[in-house]
């Protein structure tokens, strides 16, 4: 049978195996397989001892199954079935939700794979991967390596392992499979030939085999983003924009003499920067990143200011409506009667600021629309309402993305497509971005950094307090809350869940265990209980720990003029505590808040924490944020929270942040798994491999012939790609 890497896994494993792969980890052809790799390897002889397992390990134990046991649960639909093992040594628990077995029987021996948690002080694992030895398996069980996949539930990991031996034999080996990387690359980097590498990734002899393997295949998914994003830089460098530079006397020089501070130095060096590239033919396309509270929104409002002065318009995208109106707030109170052009009070040397949002009612978005489109409107502040059809702009001139990591590629392509000709890109995020990260996620791009605070900010402390340790230290935390309040200042009680609602309305993005596993849950059918939800936390605050003071709630499914009256009220220091859920994480900026209290603080990511401390302090009064938590202090978890509580440099946390959650979760929704490619490589430890790939794509794309000359790296490029990045190569 001839193969290829394009061949339907139906004609190699059989429909009923191909269906099941195709539904459940989305491998439909030869390629998919083969590149679907292993996750780590469990080694002949070195196969833990169950008294050996400690809380926490990742391992592969080989066991007999001594008991199984099936009840309903309790405190939720479903079945719980509890599985003893033991391998003559010791004994621990399997414990499977709402799963059949068919052959787990008692007497059955098996390789049993998960991470080792504890419940009721007995080890146990929850949901292992396992596979029952039956004399089909001597030969994988003789060798020295045994691979584990990522696996599903309707396919395991040893029904993949025998897929990949199927393909092995009925082609005599994975001679089929065309290089595509070009053979001076390969000689250079010292790299094996791809269907090498396959065969010692998925059926090595040693661990020096995986090593070489995946080092190879490892440049095969930085090479395809590299060459992306050098293709979009190259892109980017052929369209002709249109030059904005610095006038004096203009609106940039007003904004200037209105601010009431002192630029930072690090502020003036990128506005000099931005202020450069602004005034050039070729379009800006530059991230600038830096720590929360750091002054990134003056900075973009001065380059904003330049373009208008140049009679260009600026588009400032943001990512919720609270955020999008705080802006245009913020920069009209800044502008004062220069954001009010054409106005009785306006000054005519000035321009509008308009706001453009979905939830503008008929009248005042065609009143929008038309000013945007006249250009009467020199700089417009919106959500996605921006990108929408009937959105038609006079001349833009420069696109502001905040928060880039809440928008796609294709979100910010949209906007800039709107100009006749390329307007300069300004990508703005506050969450900190490794070196490996930014040059993987937001390699189109230059960068800038923004490190230091403006000068007069009073700073946070932060502490964990947790509740299962030490139970009263919540009642002090609800204390320090009054004091402040007291004192004349206010506060935030953030909560991951809304609530009154129990379809699922949790608004965060707290990272999932690596492995799949329940991390620091507790197990069993004791499961963790729901997130905490604002509706419930204000309820109870308000008739408990902090009656008597004036509380306010503000969530996603408040109306945009009801979470607008709340910020407007907060912010005139009519409301003492606002019980938010993350919608204030990013840009709401109440320089009188000085504490935040985050509820379940485990159940958010490290960077979205580093955020939400960023709320408080802004002013000159030094702030508190509390991270409240029934995660145990020596669980991971509680070290997690205890890192975040311990440093205020947005950097390390970043790092932090890597290295607790999977690749696809930093990389986002739009470039993780299958269609980056993203799979073996590492953002963290990977760097040199990252650099030395974007040096290659960057060389590579340079000849005047770009990948016509490796039709097989084009290919693969493409097969591993999105459809809009595979668009892009095809442009460059």
């Amino acid at each position: 049978m001839a193969v290829t890497l394009e061949t339907d896994l139906s004609r190699v494993l059989g429909a009923k195996t191909a269906k099941a792969m195709a539904e459940s980890l989305d491998l439909r052809t030869v390629r998919d397989l083969l590149r679907h790799y292993p996750r780590r390897y469990a080694r002949r002889g070195e196969i833990a001892r169950l008294d050996d397992l400690q809380v926490g390990d990742r391992v592969t134990v080989l066991a007999q199954v001594r008991k199984v046991t099936s009840r309903r649960m309790r405190n939720r639909p479903g079945t719980l079935t509890e599985v003893t093992v033991g391998d003559g040594a010791g004994q621990m628990q399997l414990v499977f939700f709402n799963r059949k077995f068919g052959k787990l029987e008692e007497g059955s021996w098996g390789l049993f794979a998960g991470t080792v948690g504890e419940y009721r002080n007995s080890k146990q694992f929850a949901h292992p991967d396992f596979h029952l030895i039956t004399g089909d398996d001597d030969e994988d069980w003789a060798r020295a390596l045994i691979p584990i996949y990522p696996a599903s539930k309707d396919v395991s990991s040893w029904v993949i392992q025998k897929s990949v031996k199927l393909l092995l034999d009925a082609t005599g080996g994975f001679g089929f499979v065309e290089d595509p990387l070009p053979e001076d690359l390969r000689s250079r980097h010292g790299l094996l030939s791809l269907a090498a590498a396959l065969l010692d990734v998925h059926r090595p002899t040693s661990a020096e085999d995986v090593e070489r393997a995946q080092d190879r295949l490892k440049w095969d998914e930085a090479l395809t983003l590299q060459l992306v994003l050098a293709a979009r830089r190259r892109a980017a460098a052929l369209e002709p924009g249109t030059a904005r530079p610095r006038r004096s006397g203009g609106l940039l020089d007003a904004v200037d003499a209105a601010l009431p501070f002192s630029l930072t130095e690090g502020q003036r060096e990128v506005g000099e920067e931005l202020a450069a590239e602004l005034s050039r033919d070729q379009p800006m396309h530059r991230l600038l990143q830096g720590e929360v509270g750091s002054g990134k929104t003056v900075v973009a409002l001065r380059a904003m200011a330049q373009v208008v002065d140049a009679g260009g318009q600026a588009a400032l995208l943001a990512p919720t409506e609270v955020l999008a109106a705080q802006h245009a707030r913020s920069i009209s109170a800044m502008l004062g009667p220069l954001a009010r052009a054409g106005e009785l009070d306006g000054d005519p040397a000035g321009t509008k600021v308009v706001l453009l949002t979905g939830s503008l009612k008929a009248a005042p978005r065609r009143a929008a629309r038309a000013a945007v489109a006249d250009g009467s409107a020199g700089i417009v502040v919106g959500t996605h309402a921006l990108l929408q059809q009937g959105v038609e702009f006079a001349d833009l001139g420069l696109v502001v993305v905040d928060e880039q990591h809440r928008f796609g590629v294709e979100q910010r392509d949209a906007l800039r497509a709107k100009g006749e000709r390329p307007p300069h890109v300004l990508v703005m995020t506050a969450t900190p971005i490794p070196r490996t990260v930014a040059m993987t996620v937001y390699g189109d791009l230059e960068t800038s950094v923004l490190r230091q605070l403006p000068s007069g900010r009073g700073g946070v402390a932060s502490s964990v307090v947790p509740v299962a340790d030490k139970p009263t230290w919540l009642d002090r935390a609800w204390e320090r809350l009054r004091e402040e309040v007291a004192a004349g200042r206010q506060a935030y009680v953030v909560c991951p869940r809304i609530g009154d609602d129990e379809t699922g309305d949790d608004e965060t993005d707290a990272p999932d265990d690596a492995d799949g596993a329940p991390g620091d849950a507790k197990g069993g059918d004791d499961d963790r209980r729901p997130p905490l939800a604002v509706l419930d936390v204000a309820r109870a605050l308000d008739e408990g720990a902090l009656a008597g003071l004036r509380l306010a709630v503000l969530h996603g499914r408040m109306t945009p003029e009801a979470k607008e009256a709340t910020m407007r009220a907060f912010a005139a220091r009519e409301v003492d505590v606002l019980v938010a859920t993350t919608v204030v994480e990013v840009g709401v900026d109440v320089p009188n808040a000085t504490v935040m209290v985050v509820m379940d603080a485990d159940r958010f990511g490290v960077s979205q924490l580093h955020q939400l401390r960023g709320r408080v302090a802004r002013g000159r009064h030094r702030g508190l944020c509390l991270l409240v938590t029934e995660a145990r202090e020596t669980t991971s978890t509680g070290q997690r929270l205890a890192a975040v509580a311990g440093t205020s440099d947005g950097f390390e946390l970043a790092r932090l942040d890597l290295e607790t959650r999977r690749e696809g979760d930093v990389l986002g929704a739009a470039q993780s798994g299958r269609r980056s490619g993203i799979r073996m490589l590492s953002l963290l430890e990977d760097e040199e491999l990252i650099a030395a790939a974007r040096t290659e794509a960057t060389a590579l794309l340079a000849t005047d012939r770009g990948l016509a000359d490796h039709p097989g790296l084009a290919m693969e490029v493409a097969a591993l790609a999105t459809d809009e990045r595979a668009e892009y190569l095809e442009k460059a």
